[in-house]
């Protein structure tokens, strides 16, 4: 699913106007990079938390030509599930591979 076709979904489901949910939703999207740019984090019960870590100074090895490499530390933003989306999609998992049991066996 892409951009227009959430939004799509979110007007079907609110019944809003497709430029107020746009509107809502670039606004979101701006808030939420703008919180992370300053280190804070967002949670949303249930959902999750985004957040910004920081990713240890590491050594590779180039592919290339196999010499070591240092990359450097930084950061980068991460979205850890809440309960709720986490059993969400264990219970929808769950009832596909159920769905698909079914139609295997009935061939």
């Amino acid at each position: 699913m892409n951009k227009t076709e959430f939004i799509t979904e979110l007007v079907s489901k609110t019944g809003l106007k497709r430029k107020d949910v746009e509107t809502i939703f670039d606004a979101s999207v701006e808030t939420l990079t703008n919180l992370l740019a300053n280190g804070d984090k967002l949670q949303i019960i249930g959902f999750g938390t985004f957040e910004v870590v920081e990713r240890a100074e590491r050594t590779c090895r180039n592919p290339k030509d196999g010499t070591l490499m240092k990359i450097p530390a930084t950061k980068v933003p991460r979205f850890k599930a809440g309960s709720v989306l986490k059993s969400a999609v264990i219970d929808f998992n769950k009832s596909s591979a159920k769905a698909s049991k079914k139609k295997s066996s009935k061939k």
